[in-house]
């Protein structure tokens, strides 16, 4: 499968990093064609790694990860075209945390809005799929360094799509009951409210290997 991600830093990186381990051609997009990151990923991953703008991404690619800043998304999507990313699955993996106020940052949408919302407004064609926003990203890729079951949350309207994604994610080595569907885009809102918490056992523990587990009392 041609996949595309948009967004040069870690989590981009590490995404398509594995995609290409598990057999698929990806381009890592950035604004411009000749990146220096994505020129160097591509370079030193070989075989089935490419680089391109954001537009090239989205014309080439049949799904597209979303690994951008937050608060470039939009923008990084819209450079992607509209007409490009209609009818395909954008998986959002960005979250939209503002650090204009220090740190630890803060949310620039919350409770009755999300950026997955935001973005399925924008492109109302793409089928946005919100999932992986909840974790740090070598977790993302390797969900088993991790020795007990762990929980990975989508989000979306499309549940052909969801479907799809789900399937990826196995491929990366999620179990099928780690893959929780919290149904609508809308439930993006709670994925993203998630990252305030995060943040802070991350500041508390100094390290990002560690997730969400669900355990629930059995009835009665």
């Amino acid at each position: 499968m041609k996949i595309g991600v948009l967004g040069t830093g870690t989590v981009g990186q590490t995404i398509a990093t594995k995609l290409v381990e598990v057999g698929h051609e990806v381009t890592l997009g950035s604004r411009t064609a000749n990146n220096e990151k994505a020129v160097a990923w591509a370079k030193a991953t070989g075989k089935g790694a490419a680089a391109g703008t954001f537009e090239q991404v989205g014309a080439s690619s049949d799904i597209v990860f979303n690994c951008t800043l937050g608060s470039g998304a939009l923008e990084a999507l819209h450079m992607a075209k509209e007409s490009n990313l209609a009818g395909k699955i954008v998986i959002d993996v960005s979250n939209p945390l503002d650090g204009s106020k220090g740190m630890p940052p803060s949310l620039f949408v919350s409770n009755t809005d999300s950026l997955g919302e935001q973005i399925q407004r924008a492109f109302p064609k793409a089928k946005v799929v919100k999932t992986l926003n909840t974790m740090w990203c070598g977790l993302m890729v390797n969900p088993r360094m991790l020795p007990e079951p762990h929980v990975n949350f989508l989000a979306g309207n499309d549940a052909a799509a969801k479907t799809t994604v789900k399937g990826l994610l196995k491929s990366f080595g999620w179990r099928d009951e780690e893959l929780f569907d919290l149904g609508d885009i809308t439930s993006a809102r709670g994925m993203e409210s998630w990252l305030p918490l995060w943040l802070r056992i991350f500041g508390a523990t100094k390290n990002g290997a560690f997730n969400l587990k669900l355990v629930s009392a059995k009835p009665a």
